[in-house]
């Protein structure tokens, strides 16, 4: 772990423990109770929270800002996994791993982030303690294998435009009424995401706007203007 970071104090652990959903259905005194194990530490943008072949024996919860997981290829190519905004987790494997489990990827902030972290000994006995932990964790595990299962087919049998179309249409916010979403990652992320180029990324993106299926705005905001055609490019 970088050692430019910053620890903080016992007063913004709740805060990250009534924000993360694996955590926040518990009683008032249970949020009290795993209040005390929790450590909270500040990275600024580019610090590396931990790498790849490092023990990993905690749990790490973001509480503020994005970070980035990702893989480096034999070749030193990265494949970005996921993205993690505020209440989301990673670190998991080392609940359920022997103890010298060691970490298979990269963690990163993209932004100025804050890290809740718990060890893997203390959450143990929390999720014996509180099973409903257990099965909130399962819940999120397995929609990522799902959406892990889902990637893996998309570069297996579908060509590149069809995967910028089909992550472009998954962006969309089903709760809200508009077609309109800021991009939650760089071209050279969502290049890495998606198995291609960040030069790819851009032409079929001007392709997509000359066809009149999306439109792109400043700040990384784009707007779908056919979804129905767009789903099938």
């Amino acid at each position: 772990m970088d050692s430019n970071c910053h620890h903080h104090s016992f007063g913004s652990h709740k805060a990250c423990i009534q924000l993360v959903p694996i955590f926040n259905h518990l009683e008032d005194e249970e949020m009290d109770d795993i209040m005390h194990t929790i450590q909270s530490i500040s990275f600024e943008k580019g610090n590396v929270i931990y790498r790849a072949a490092e023990k990993s024996d905690t749990l790490y919860i973001v509480n503020k800002g994005r970070v980035r997981i990702y893989r480096l290829a034999e070749s030193g190519k990265e494949q970005l996994v996921r993205i993690l905004e505020p209440g989301d987790f990673t670190g998991e494997m080392a609940l359920f791993s022997p103890e010298n489990t060691k970490h298979e990827s990269y963690a990163e902030a993209m932004v100025n982030t804050k890290i809740c972290m718990i060890k893997r000994s203390d959450l143990q006995e929390y999720l014996l303690k509180y099973p409903s932990i257990s099965l909130k964790i399962l819940n999120v595990l397995s929609q990522r294998l799902e959406q892990s299962e889902k990637q893996t087919t998309r570069f297996a049998t579908e060509k590149v435009e069809t995967r910028i179309a089909l992550f472009l249409a998954e962006c969309l916010d089903p709760e809200k009424d508009t077609l309109e979403f800021t991009l939650p990652m760089t071209k050279k992320d969502l290049a890495s995401y998606l198995g291609t180029t960040p030069e790819t990324i851009s032409r079929k993106l001007s392709e997509l706007e000359e066809e009149k299926l999306i439109k792109q705005k400043p700040q990384k905001k784009i707007q779908i203007l056919d979804l129905d055609r767009l789903l099938m490019v």
